[in-house]
């Protein structure tokens, strides 16, 4: 025997290159075979494995970037009709771009100063009322300003999608603000 017989454990003998198993000797080559048949019946499990594992990694990929986009728009919407009543409570109004020298009406500028704060999104049905104004005026000086527009949001995934009626989120946004003490002459 050689000297690196006694140290290995291995039930291999070096001289004949067989394997030394349950009473039938099989060929070294033989055993790689098996080995090797083993190991690509395997793939097949592992392609599987990986292309289950695969979709609902991109799925929960998918879903998370739809979430945050959703909380953005609500964030980027929110942060917009706080401008817009904000714009409003101060009785300004925006110059009137198609005619220079005259001014919007109060309710136009802050429908254009909500609209231009949030770019992209859907807006509809934005209104515009005050305590003693009544609905689409901004009211006089120390009344209560109401802005509110409801947004309709598509959603990127097709799977999200179906999770929602029509495909979109719809939601509501609204402020209430008192109006600053100016002029009555800019109420309108």
């Amino acid at each position: 025997m050689r000297s690196f017989d006694y140290l290995s454990k291995s039930p291999m003998t070096w001289d004949g290159q067989q394997w030394r198993g349950r009473g039938k000797k099989v060929s070294w080559i033989h055993g790689l075979r098996h080995l090797w048949r083993r190991s690509r019946s395997e793939d097949g499990d592992t392609v599987v494995e990986f292309a289950l594992t695969f979709l609902v990694f991109i799925s929960l990929t998918f879903a998370v970037v739809d979430f945050g986009h959703l909380f953005f728009v609500e964030m980027e919407v929110q942060h917009a009709i706080q401008d817009a009543a904000r714009y409003g409570s101060t009785g300004n109004h925006l110059p009137d771009p198609n005619n220079p020298g005259n001014s919007l009406s109060r309710a136009t500028s802050i429908i254009n100063t909500l609209k231009s704060e949030a770019p992209g999104v859907n807006l509809s049905n934005i209104q515009i009322s005050s305590l003693n104004g009544g609905s689409g005026s901004g009211g006089g000086p120390g009344d209560m300003l109401t802005v509110s527009t409801t947004v309709n949001m598509p959603l990127f995934t097709p799977l999200i999608a179906r999770m929602f009626p029509n495909g979109q989120y719809t939601f509501k946004a609204s402020i209430t603000v008192k109006n600053e003490p100016f002029l009555p002459s800019q109420m309108n």
